[in-house]
């Protein structure tokens, strides 16, 4: 009995271990994937990219000389 019950110990430990290094995998292949998404992500909002865009729909840079700042602070206190 006592040979059976570990038997049955080891045989649990296996299943076990066989589990996690299923889970490391799985771990590391989502790191993996989730490394690449962030690199897609970086490129898909780069600055370059974005003024390509902007310029193939027709937009044009501001001129400089327009841009204006508004003052919206309040004046005197309460």
């Amino acid at each position: 009995m006592l040979l059976i019950g570990i038997v049955a110990l080891n045989v649990a430990v296996l299943r076990l271990n066989i589990r996690l290094d299923h889970m490391n995998n799985q771990s590391q292949q989502l790191q993996a994937e989730n490394a690449a998404l962030g690199a897609k992500l970086s490129a898909a909002v780069s600055s370059p990219r974005i003024q390509a865009l902007a310029k193939a729909r027709g937009f044009v840079p501001a001129d400089p000389t327009t841009i204006g700042y508004v003052d919206i602070a309040p004046r005197g206190g309460r």
